[in-house]
């Protein structure tokens, strides 16, 4: 037998709309906690009754989600930017970019490579890496 159709509308009957309250905050409830198992999310959920009766959900602290949802919402506000996580994600990324970039030119110049930009000093210096390493493989072998 299938479900009927519920127009939302308010539901008059007091004890009626008291326990469909009820019901329906569970299932709330209940699809929060699979959100945030499910898909490794991060959920605060609140809900005030009729009654001014508090009834709260979070995965980790509700403060914390709560302050979270404060700092996005002052940098939308402060001209659309991303939130703070992704910033923090495009800092780290253009960090790890640069030390990649830099390990890169590295061991392209100690194959012997793109030396032409390098100064004496720094000819030097690779020098002296590269003996110390062919020292240490030396030794290994031997």
């Amino acid at each position: 037998m299938a479900r009927e159709k519920i127009k939302i509308r308010k539901i008059d009957n007091a004890t009626a709309r008291q326990v469909t309250f009820s019901k329906r905050r569970r299932g709330l409830f209940k699809k929060a906690e699979e959100l945030a198992i499910l898909c490794d999310a991060d959920v605060g959920l609140i809900v005030f009754s009729a009654t001014a009766k508090l009834f709260d959900f979070s995965t980790s602290s509700m403060k914390e989600i709560i302050d979270r949802y404060n700092m996005h919402s002052k940098n939308l506000t402060a001209g659309d930017l991303p939130s703070l996580d992704l910033q923090l994600e495009n800092g780290n990324l253009t960090i790890l970019r640069k030390q990649v970039s830099e390990a890169t030119r590295q061991l392209r110049n100690m194959r012997g490579e793109d030396l032409n930009g390098l100064t004496i000093q720094e000819l030097q210096q690779l020098e002296k890496t590269l003996e110390t390493g062919l020292s240490r493989v030396m030794q290994k072998k031997g």
